[in-house]
């Protein structure tokens, strides 16, 4: 099954640390609905744009698009 890359992207100075808060309440929101997949997690791109990051699975992207609103998605391979 495809798997797709959800992405929050965040900008300015304090960029880094908002994609990582992101990202622990991206985990809670995963443990929370008990998903299977538990591939969470942020980066900077730069000094003043990061990003946070979730991996689903292609048939529950409705859902997840739906409830978390992320600015883009992606198809993601291992």
């Amino acid at each position: 099954m495809k798997k797709i890359q959800l992405i929050w992207e965040f900008r300015g100075p304090d960029a880094e640390k908002t994609a990582e808060h992101h990202a622990i309440h991206l985990n809670e929101y995963v443990d929370k609905q008990d998903y299977p997949l538990k591939q969470v997690g942020s980066e900077a791109i730069n000094d003043s744009y990061a990003v946070a990051t979730m991996v689903i699975m292609e048939k529950d992207m409705l859902e997840f698009r739906d409830s978390l609103k992320p600015q883009r998605a992606i198809y993601w391979e291992e």
